[in-house]
Parts: C-alpha cells; structure tokens; sequence
C-alpha cells in the first residue's frame, strides 16, 4: 500500500465550522459556485469533511465544508455527532483560515459562544459570518451575536447570494501571503463506488492514513460525495469517496436518495471507478448495475473486492473468485479485479499499480497504421456477415477520441454491422492495444464522398484504395 503523502493539493484551505443546520453546505456551495453539498432542512446532513476548490480575486483556495459541531463532548450523545466534531476539529487544525456561521434566526446560543473560545484557541485567522440576512432590515439580528467577542460580523444570506462578494473579499485577506501552487485539484478523478456498507469510506481512509471520512456499522452514513487529492506513486489523484447506491425500490430516505443520485452524478465528473465489492457476497445484481453504469458513462473501471479478511481461509483463494466472477459475471470477466482489505491494509500494494495501468489505456494513443493491421487481421479471421447477399467492406479506421478511446471505422453500409461484430472487432482492438479496464468505443461511419475538387492524381489514388476483406468475402466484379 502507498505511504501517505502530501493530499493538500498546495492550495490554502479554508473550513467553514458551525452548528447543525445554519446553513454552512449552502454558503459551501456558493463559494465554490457549485451544487457540492447536499442541502436539507434536516439538521445534520453533512457528516464528512467535503473540499471543492473556489477562486476570487486571482486567488485560488478549497473550501471545506463540515458537519454541525458540538462544542462540548458532552453534548456529542451519539457516537456519530461524536465523530463528526472530531472531523470538525480536524478541519480546523488542517486550515489555513476559518469561517464560522451563525444562523440569524436563532440568534447567539451559549454553545456558540464555546465555540468562539475554541476557534480563538487555535490561532487561525476566523472569519465570522450571519447567515440568513436575507434583507436589508434583517440586518439589525446581527448586533446580538457581537455578544460572543468577535470584532467583525459578516452578514449574509447564502440562500439568496447577499453579502458573499464582501465574504470572498474577506477569505482573501486571511488566506497566507500567495506563493506558487498547483491550480484547482489536479490528477485523475478516482470515484469510489459501490453499494451501501462495502467499506467504501474505510477504503479512502486506508489510503490517507486517517479518517478523512466517517465510519459506523450502520449502512448510509455517506451522503455527501466527497473530493480529497492525494498523490501516490508521484501521480497525482483525486479521491471521490460516495454515497452507498441502492436499488431505487429501496431507497426510502430522500436524503439517501439525494446522495445516491449524486454518487451516480459523481461518475461524469471521474475518469476511473473503483467499484467496490463485499468479498463475502461476491457480485450481486447491484454491483452489476453499477459496474453498467459506469461503463456506459465511458468510465475506466477497476474491480476491488473489499473485506478479504472476512472470507472463511479455505474459500480464500483469489484465482477461484475471480474464476467464479467470470462465469456468473461474463461481460465483465476481463476487468481488472483485486482482493482487499480495508480493514488490514492487505492487497493495497496492488491497487496503484493496477490503477496506472487503467489510466494509461484510458488516455492510451492508438497508432493508424497499427490499427489498421489489427482491423484488419480481425477481418481475415472473420469477415462481417453478408446483409441481403450484399457484403459489407470495412474500409479502413482511425481513432476520433481520447479518455476513453473512441475508433471510428468507415465501412460501405455502416448502419448494417451487427451488435455481434461490433462487440467481436470491440475484443479484437482492446486485445491487441492492452485496454484493459476500459471500455472502447467503437463507431461506424460511411466513408466520405470524394471531393470533385480534389485534384485528379489525388482522385485516381482513392480509386485504387482496396477495403479491408475477410477470408471468403466475394470480390468486387
């Protein structure tokens, strides 16, 4: 498994802390200028640490976004807040700056006041927001929370997008002096996908090297799709850890459906899923489903069956599941497949270089001429069945399309190539080119019409082009 190294990105961090339910995901949303976090009238939704970058002013920064905090451990009653203030602390100590939010409409409570203290304690620069200021005469609710200590409010409304022109000023002026940085959050997009309670957040921690997202025995406790660079190997990555996707039959809780869909939303915005697996199930129907959707989002994939561990040790044998995936699983018997644990870190010292292996035939560069000689030894070994008597040619191909590869091949009827054919020259091209993990795409052109412009050496050379011809194939009278 690779050391932990440097999951910053370089860019200052800034975390925005503050109690359930003021409205920390919606002002989140608004410095990045996205819909990143989940936003719901239910206290408590955000329970993990979400970073997204956000820029102004010519400077670049991440925002982090935070569960509601607890300012007593006292108060944390369930082992869940509990965590979610560790989280939350953890935030800060990582930050370069701080913005903690009240909420206007339920004025300055004692917890938060502990929290002022707390926040002074840490030596971060903090930025002290009113959120909910949604007019003008609302603005006199702010005077009341002058009582916690601080010098300056900020009064906002992240609901309607008052005052955040002064608040980005402000972050500005806490961020440290500028030096040189990365831009944004580079490297390939990782989404770690997969059914509710697979370990797919104790696998992104495994990799950090500390909690970076929650962990409980009760399945769901993700709801937020979570973005957190880290560089392993000296390649850069971006880890997207998601919500749990269940059947949509079974998906009661609209926030559990909220953070399905963007788990599956996340697959636009990735380059390579990671699917996790329950070693102990195998691949169920879900698992099948999701392995499905992200090939038809045109997503590299990689196989990572978790909680080896869990597996009887005389059924733990690596070759035989994947034997066995093969057999109920044959669409995705040549996908990339590694047995894990989380849990022990076994079998991590794999994933990476597996990983590279997929990105680089996700990015891979497909020569013309190499392609040509592959289309056209598939074709010889078996040439496209005849339609109504009349055979179809296969002139020649070309690659139109990176990440994944997309090969454009022109033929004489093109609308008349079976599925068959296509999944059978589909092989053929992610054989010879070592795709593996990536899902090729194949597309059928008829070949451009001859220019009359063109001039006449030109036009007798394209007279003496031959289509590639399979053995049997009837030649042209």
């Amino acid at each position: 498994m690779p050391a932990r190294e440097e999951v910053d990105g370089g860019l200052p961090v800034v975390a925005i802390v503050g109690r359930p339910n003021v409205g920390k995901s919606s002002l989140f949303n608004r410095l990045v200028r996205a819909r990143r976090a989940i936003v719901d009238d239910e206290p408590g939704v955000t329970r993990d640490r979400i970073v997204a970058p956000a820029e102004h002013g010519g400077r670049q920064f991440l925002c982090v976004d935070t569960g509601g905090f607890a300012a007593d451990a006292s108060r944390a009653t369930s082992a869940l807040a509990a965590r979610v203030r560790e989280q939350t602390l953890r935030a800060v100590a990582e930050s370069d700056c701080v913005l903690c939010v009240f909420d206007a409409d339920a004025g300055l409570i004692p917890e938060e006041r502990d929290l002022v203290r707390r926040l002074a304690r840490s030596g971060k620069p903090v930025g002290f927001v009113v959120n909910k200021v949604d007019t003008p005469a609302r603005e006199r609710m702010v005077a009341d929370f002058y009582a916690a200590g601080v010098e300056r409010l900020l009064p906002v409304s992240a609901a309607h997008g008052r005052g955040l022109e002064a608040l980005r000023d402000a972050i500005v002026g806490m961020l440290p002096p500028a030096g040189i940085a990365p831009a944004g959050m580079p490297g390939t997009r990782l989404a770690i996908v997969g059914r509710p309670n697979v370990g797919k957040s104790s696998l992104l921690n495994r990799l950090l090297g500390e909690e970076r997202a929650i962990v409980t025995p009760e399945a769901g406790t993700t709801r937020d799709a979570i973005d957190t660079p880290f560089t392993a190997g000296g390649r850069r990555y971006v880890l997207i850890d998601t919500a749990g996707i269940r059947r949509r039959a079974r998906t009661r809780e609209g926030l559990e459906r909220h953070g399905a869909v963007r788990a599956l939303g996340t697959l636009a915005r990735a380059d390579l899923a990671l699917v996790v697996l329950d070693a102990t199930e195998g691949m169920t129907d879900q698992d099948a489903r999701i392995v499905a959707r992200a090939r038809e989002a045109g997503r590299g994939i990689v196989l990572v069956a978790n909680k080896w561990d869990a597996v009887p040790a005389e059924h733990r044998d690596a070759a035989a599941f994947r034997k066995k995936l093969g057999e109920l699983r044959p669409a995705f018997a040549e996908l990339p497949l590694l047995c894990i644990s989380a849990q022990t870190g076994e079998g991590l010292g794999e994933l990476f270089r597996v990983v590279v292996r997929a990105e680089q035939a996700y990015d891979a560069v497909l020569p013309t001429a190499e392609l040509n000689r592959v289309l056209q030894a598939a074709v010889e070994a078996q040439a496209p069945p005849s339609v109504r008597g009349r055979p179809v040619r296969l002139f020649y191909a070309t690659q139109t399309g990176r990440r994944p590869p997309q090969v454009t091949v022109f033929a004489s009827a093109p609308q008349d190539v079976s599925t068959s054919y296509a999944r059978y020259l589909t092989g053929r091209l992610a054989q010879a080119f070592r795709l593996v993990g990536v899902p090729l795409r194949l597309v059928f052109r008829a070949r451009p019409r001859r220019d009359a412009t063109r001039p006449r050496r030109d036009r007798v050379r394209s007279r003496r082009s031959k289509p590639v011809r399979g053995r049997g194939a009837p030649r042209r009278r």
